[in-house]
Formats: structure tokens, C-alpha cells, sequence
């Protein structure tokens, strides 16, 4: 039976105040797909508040031109079930190998107050599985707890968008708090790139990407663990 992933997109697609929307960001789900998907891999969608996961606007129009975006945009199977995502509620964690938090600013909002999803990935992830993250879906793992009650990501090595990145796209004062920040009180060893450019951490079985760059070969990193 081929490897299973559960991804993990937001419900929420209000940017602040600022009266723009924001959702999952296309690269960072399509991407991934992709890698996954050449690996073999299926992959199930979970949200927050189930049904319709909500894209950023902007990453459709930025990534108009990418192949692998209009390939992921064009898979009717694929966008009937972003368009129809499970709740927690509708799943369980052992019929999954990984549990990969796609980004975008919309996770932000929605993820680090979302209990039943950060149980499952407790449930993943002690039972020998993958947490996986891209960019700003590194915020999922937030309110993750092992059954000791300490954070997952206590002393481990992860990366996400930085501070440097939020104030290079003038986000900060719009995010409900600094990602990078909330790794670093959380104990995890936080590690970063230059602005923009790809950079993944594989910390045991956390796998973290920094931005869009590092999402094929965030996925690639848990493909080669998986092997």
C-alpha cells in the first residue's frame, strides 16, 4: 500500500485589517503535490472548518506562468477535494504516514489556536510519522504537544517565512504575532536562509521548508526519509 499524507490547509482568508484576502499559497501545495505524487503518494485535505480551503488570490496571479501550478489547477480530482476538505473529525491520523502543513498567511490566523488538528499530529508523529511545513504552514505545529506535554518542537531544528522575509513584504504589523519569534520561545532551534532563497531542515522526523523556494525540495527531503 502506497505512503499516505495528510495536508493541512487554512480556512481563513481575511489578511488582517488590510482588507485584502490571503488563503493557502498555490506553490506550496502544488508543488509538493507534485513531488508526492511522482513518489507514488496520495494525498487527503483537512482544514480547520472543512469544506472550501480558501487560495490566496495574489499566489494564483504570481505563479500564473509556473507549469506545475497550472498542472495542480487543471487536476478537477485534485480541486474537487480542496473545494470539499475533511475536518479533523473526518479522519484518523493512523491511516497517514506524514502530515504536511502547506502555508500561506492564512494559517497564521487559523492553526495556532486548532486543537483537534494539532492532535492528530500528535498522533502522527508518535507513531513514527512525519510533520512536514512549508513557509508559514510551520505555524501548525505551534500548538503541537507530545504526550509528555511538552511542544514538538522543543529543541529541534526548523525553519519557516522569517522575520527578515514578513518585514521584506511589509506583513509584520499585520501578523498576530512574529513566526520565527514564536518557534524560538517554543525551544525549537530556528535556522534561515537569505530572504527568498530555498532552505529546508530535517530535524529527525520534522521536516521544514522556509518559503515558497523550499517546497519541492521540502517535499523531496521526506520522500528520501520515506524511502
Amino acid at each position: 500500500m502506497g505512503r499516505r499524507v495528510l495536508v493541512v490547509l487554512t480556512s481563513h482568508d481575511n489578511l488582517g485589517n488590510t482588507g485584502n484576502k490571503t488563503g493557502w499559497y498555490l506553490p506550496e501545495v502544488a508543488h509538493p503535490y507534485h513531488v508526492f505524487k511522482a513518489a507514488g503518494y496520495t494525498c487527503d485535505y483537512i482544514s480547520p472548518k472543512g469544506g472550501k480551503a480558501p487560495m490566496d488570490p495574489g499566489s494564483a496571479e504570481q505563479f500564473k506562468d509556473d507549469e506545475i501550478c497550472k498542472q495542480f489547477l487543471g487536476d478537477q480530482a485534485v480541486m474537487s477535494q480542496i473545494n470539499n476538505t475533511k475536518t479533523a473529525s473526518q479522519v484518523s491520523a493512523s491511516d497517514y504516514d506524514v502530515m504536511f502543513y502547506a502555508g500561506g498567511h492564512g494559517p497564521m490566523y487559523d492553526l495556532p489556536s486548532n486543537t483537534d488538528i494539532a492532535a492528530i499530529a500528535t498522533q502522527v508523529y508518535e507513531k513514527g510519522g512525519i510533520l512536514a511545513a512549508v513557509c508559514h504552514g510551520t505555524v501548525g505545529l505551534v500548538p503541537v504537544k507530545l504526550s509528555s506535554g511538552e511542544s514538538v518542537l522543543k529543541g529541534q531544528t526548523v525553519t519557516s517565512f522569517s522575520n527578515s522575509e514578513e518585514d521584506a513584504v511589509s506583513l509584520s504589523a499585520v501578523m498576530p504575532f512574529m513566526l520565527e519569534t514564536r518557534l524560538k520561545d517554543l525551544g525549537a532551534k530556528y535556522s534561515a536562509a537569505d530572504n527568498f532563497q530555498p532552505h529546508v531542515c530535517v530535524s529527525g522526523r520534522i521536516i521544514t521548508g522556509q518559503n515558497p523556494a523550499s517546497a519541492t525540495a521540502m517535499a523531496e527531503a521526506v520522500v528520501k526519509q520515506l524511502a
